[in-house]
């Protein structure tokens, strides 16, 4: 690692809400001083960061990295190559590989191909049923003490809520969050698009706004039964939002996310039947993409993600209820939030927040702050470079994004992990 010297940049701290120009001293790893040069301080790489914004690096709550098990779509080097040249610094991989990460040795395989990479921090969510199965209580304990940061069950079903709340309890017991991806999975089974009008219109089956907020409810009251510690992922729906409104209203220490396409999408764009918009949840109303939107700015909704999900191009090429669901969004994160800046949903801090400090403090991991005496894990953007995405330049190997020719501003430029330059454009 080289001792690193970042000048002349607009720090954004989130933490603060503090807007200044400065420079940013780095070595063994981790940043040193901010403003005034060290003693003895002798930079072996410099970076000038003059019009620039110095950000915190980027936390992904959600991305799919392919591997174990899917590596014909992507790999773990493909796609933190591909995060690291958007400013992400720190990757949450979920639990539905294959084979699922259930146990030690799968969550060191992660581990150790990351490192291999070395483009950014991969960190992993345990299963929270042996298999996804939904049966038997995965070793919750073993897995934290492998380095998993939460447990889940993904979106696969646990039936019998007996079994949920021990599993619940158990997550409680080992002070481990659970990370709940709300889908009740007899409402949903077979649908791929919002159960609206234009769903009937398209003659495609549709998912209620129920198979969300019923996990929701269910959840909730396990939750103040067993005080284990929880994350809502991927909310779709105004009610959802409410639910979880509600809930923190009454003193639940709960926290929620949402997918970055949820913002900008709704169910008027699978019009033509565009399978680069089969994601689940499906994409909702108009209505429900602004109660979407109104939950980020009321700190409803405490991140955004990206909910990266790669595919190869014989996914995607279907009709669309048979399409794979899912969207590649490594490298739009942060121009879309950026976007909710440009149209006035947040302000420039609260967005990088939703992407870094309170990302990291939902994993509980050392990352989103830029002080002193914490990790070296910095994004450095341009916040007025325009430009249009080609799926084709994508560094993902997944091609399969609905902003193909979308314009954007505001692009990462440098991306520094653990005192490393690792992205430099």
């Amino acid at each position: 690692m080289k001792r690193l010297h970042v000048s002349n940049g607009l720090i954004l701290d989130p933490v603060t809400q503090s807007v200044k120009t400065s420079n940013i001293y780095i070595a063994d790893g981790n940043i040193i001083a901010i403003d005034h040069e060290p003693d003895g301080f002798d930079a072996e790489q410099s970076i000038d960061a003059t019009g620039l914004v110095i950000s915190p690096g980027l936390v992904d709550l959600c991305a799919r990295l392919r591997e174990p098990g899917f590596e014909f779509k992507a790999d773990i080097n493909s796609e933190t190559t591909a995060a690291a040249s958007a400013g992400i610094t720190t990757l949450c991989c979920p639990p539905d590989t294959d084979p699922v990460i259930d146990e030690p040795a799968v969550v060191e395989l992660i581990h150790r191909k990351a490192a291999t990479a070395a483009h950014t921090n991969v960190v992993t969510l345990g299963a929270l049923t042996s298999g996804l199965e939904g049966q038997l209580l995965s070793e919750m304990s073993t897995l934290q003490a492998a380095g998993c940061v939460g447990v889940s069950n993904s979106r696969k079903p646990v039936a019998n809520t007996l079994i949920l709340r021990r599993a619940y309890s158990y997550a409680a017991n080992c002070g481990i969050t659970v990370f709940i991806e709300p889908d009740e999975h007899w409402l949903s089974m077979g649908g791929c698009a919002h159960d609206g009008p234009v769903a009937t219109r398209l003659g495609l089956q549709g998912i209620p706004v129920s198979a969300e907020t019923v996990a929701i409810s269910r959840a909730l009251e396990l939750i103040l039964e067993t005080g284990v510690k929880a994350h809502f992922g991927r909310l779709s729906s105004a009610h959802g939002v409410e639910l979880i409104r509600r809930a923190k209203e009454r003193g639940m220490e709960i926290t929620a996310d949402v997918s970055a396409h949820q913002l900008f999408l709704n169910e008027m764009d699978i019009n033509s039947f565009n399978s680069m918009c089969h994601v689940l949840p499906p994409l909702r109303s108009q209505r429900d993409m602004e109660a979407l939107r109104q939950g980020v700015r009321d700190g409803v909704i405490d991140a955004i993600c990206s909910d990266h999900q790669p595919h190869e191009p014989d996914a995607k090429q279907a009709p669309f209820a048979s399409t794979q669901p899912g969207i590649s969004s490594l490298e739009t994160l942060l121009p879309l939030t950026l976007r909710l800046v440009h149209e006035q949903v947040v302000p420039a801090y609260a967005a990088l927040s939703l992407l870094s400090t309170q990302p990291a403090a939902i994993l509980g991991i050392n990352a989103g702050v830029l002080a002193a005496n914490r990790p070296a894990d910095i994004c450095i953007y341009d916040p007025d470079q325009d430009w249009l995405l080609d799926a084709s330049a994508m560094l993902s190997r997944g091609k399969n994004t609905p902003f193909e020719g979308w314009s954007f501003r505001g692009k990462a430029r440098y991306t520094i992990v653990g005192g490393r330059l690792i992205h430099a454009a």
